[in-house]
């Protein structure tokens, strides 16, 4: 049964969630944890892997499951009783792709198979951008189309810049049906690619359906082109005062910057939180 008072709270993270520094801001933080304590489902909604999440998921300590690679990956990682939804591209696509990118001699190429990484060329600064030490990281490096053996849940192609309008044509025109694909901003001008028909929106579904929560109660705040799905399908869609243009005009509702606390100002205004247990 829904519960007509309860929200869905979805939550980008870079620049969005997160200020420029990737930080949690404690007014952010505090309206979060109001939220859930009267009730409220937060979870967070990204592009990034879980690996490269987790420690935000943790710090505001939440208990919900995760959406992640833009909704090709819905997990729980409290739960894992809880059936997720795992939607990876064929193996066959992925390889395909990564021919033509050997061939036009891009900087790099990446799958990532959930957590397992695959990277062609050893890189700090690619493993830099997960977040993750090269102690540390689940990377297998080296030779990616003979050590790629399963469907990859994305695969990242790190083109030099004039390579990018060629090689997106190339996926528009071979691999359209089968595939979605995103770029990067600068300076890496990274092209991520996913199953097609995967999104956010895709995930949030899945999660709001779990809870019975309303698609007119769910409330999601984006900033880029990954969240057009997510903010066109919720009920409260919210733009940051940083996002593009694009997210803009469908979204229904603008807030502040991720470096001006937006989400906790939206938060604390449409679900009434009490002011008094809010401290600026």
């Amino acid at each position: 049964m829904e519960n007509k008072n309860r929200h869905l709270i979805a939550l980008d993270l870079d620049g969005t969630l997160l200020t420029d520094d990737k930080k949690i801001s404690f007014r952010n933080k505090q309206a979060i944890s109001h939220a859930i304590e009267e009730g409220h489902v937060v979870v967070i909604a990204t592009g990034r892997p879980g690996r490269a999440s987790i420690q935000y998921y943790q710090e505001l300590q939440l208990k919900t499951p995760m959406v992640n690679f833009n909704g090709a990956l819905v997990h729980h990682p409290l739960d894992t009783s809880w059936k997720g939804i795992h939607t990876p591209m064929p193996l066959t696509t992925a390889h395909r792709i990564i021919d033509v990118s050997t061939e036009v001699e891009v900087k790099n190429i990446l799958a990532e198979v959930q957590d397992q990484v695959y990277l062609d060329q050893y890189s700090e600064d690619i493993m830099t951008i997960f977040q993750d030490s090269p102690e540390e990281s689940p990377y297998i490096i080296g030779d990616i189309k003979s050590k790629l053996k399963y469907d990859p849940t994305s695969v990242l192609i790190y083109p030099d810049a004039s390579q990018v309008e060629e090689l997106r044509a190339h996926l528009n025109d071979y691999h359209a049906e089968v595939i979605e694909h995103r770029k990067w901003g600068a300076p890496w001008n990274i092209i991520e690619i996913i199953k097609k028909g995967m999104n956010k929106a895709v995930g949030l579904k899945a999660i709001a359906d779990e809870y019975h929560i309303a698609r007119e109660n769910i409330i999601a705040f984006g900033d880029e082109d990954n969240d057009l799905e997510m903010i066109d399908y919720a009920g409260v869609g919210v733009s940051m005062g940083n996002a593009i243009d694009e997210l803009v005009s469908v979204s229904k509702h603008q807030t502040l910057t991720n470096e001006e606390d937006g989400i906790s100002i939206f938060l604390e205004e449409y679900l009434n939180l009490n002011k008094k247990n809010i401290i600026i």
